[in-house]
């Protein structure tokens, strides 16, 4: 080996190698980055709207709890009445329901609960899906110092909803104003006569357009759509007012026994 070539040989020997190129920067086409990036997507927009559900859930436990203090009435998150118990046709609706942020005491010598009330019914589509349609309320329970058969009063869209499921009879009044307003069943139409004057008409017209009542026993339901905490005050008063309005007569014919 001629002394040439064996330099030749040598130098390459301690020649450093060129350093490994850097890792890609940049994907390669074979992974599918825009699938993940959706999916990183819908995880955090998830995350958000259950976050943003959270702060709904707490303001509204907040306005509640802020208006039992103005009210002079205590609060509770969970009902401790066993409100769904009472025998109303509100209550029987849907595949299942709940009641929360339960306000309860003395208001204007008024004895009452008013809650948050909330029904779902549940479907299957053809691929065995299943989904839940909500429906929420705002509701008032106060005494009415009467045994009184069931009767319902309301608009024919309200009472549709929260009614239905009753086999009662629309009952007709002698103001056909009333009757086009109104919708009025139960099985005694002597009791609904006692009980709608032409006092409670006229109330009913000018105050009950946007709730439904429903008279059990010596319960009175006085439902409306869900409001914010600081519109309460109207429910409730609702409620005062359409017993405010009781016939005297129902007191006396439909006295509660013991």
């Amino acid at each position: 080996m001629t002394l040439e070539l064996l330099s030749i040989v040598v130098a390459r020997k301690h020649t450093p190698r060129p350093p490994a190129p850097p890792p890609e920067v940049f994907p390669s086409p074979g992974v599918p980055w825009a699938l993940i990036l959706i999916l990183v997507g819908g995880v955090a927009l998830v995350g958000l709207i259950g976050y943003l559900s959270y702060l709904s859930t707490k303001r509204r436990r907040l306005g509640f709890q802020t208006m039992a203090r103005q009210l002079g009435l205590s609060y509770s998150l969970e009902d401790p009445f066993g409100v769904l118990g009472e025998p109303f046709a509100l209550f029987q609706k849907g595949d299942g329901r709940g009641v929360e942020n339960v306000l309860s005491g003395v208001w204007q010598g008024l004895d009452l609960r008013a809650f948050d009330y909330w029904y779902y019914d549940e479907s299957t589509d053809s691929e065995g899906r299943t989904s839940r349609s909500y429906y929420r309320f705002d509701c008032a329970i106060v005494p009415i110092g009467a045994a009184c058969p069931a009767l319902s009063i309301g608009r024919e869209t309200f009472f549709t909803r929260m009614a239905g499921a009753l086999s009662f009879h629309d009952i007709e009044f002698e103001d056909e104003a009333f009757n086009r307003a109104f919708n009025v069943r139960g099985n005694d139409r002597k009791f609904a006569n006692d009980l709608v004057d032409a006092r409670m008409m006229q109330w009913l017209l000018e105050h009950g357009a946007d709730y439904g009542v429903e008279v059990v026993g010596n319960r009175v339901l006085v439902a409306g759509s869900k409001i914010p905490p600081t519109e309460l005050v109207q429910l409730i008063g609702t409620a005062k007012g359409f017993i405010d309005h009781v016939p005297e007569v129902v007191l006396s014919l439909y006295p509660v026994s013991g």
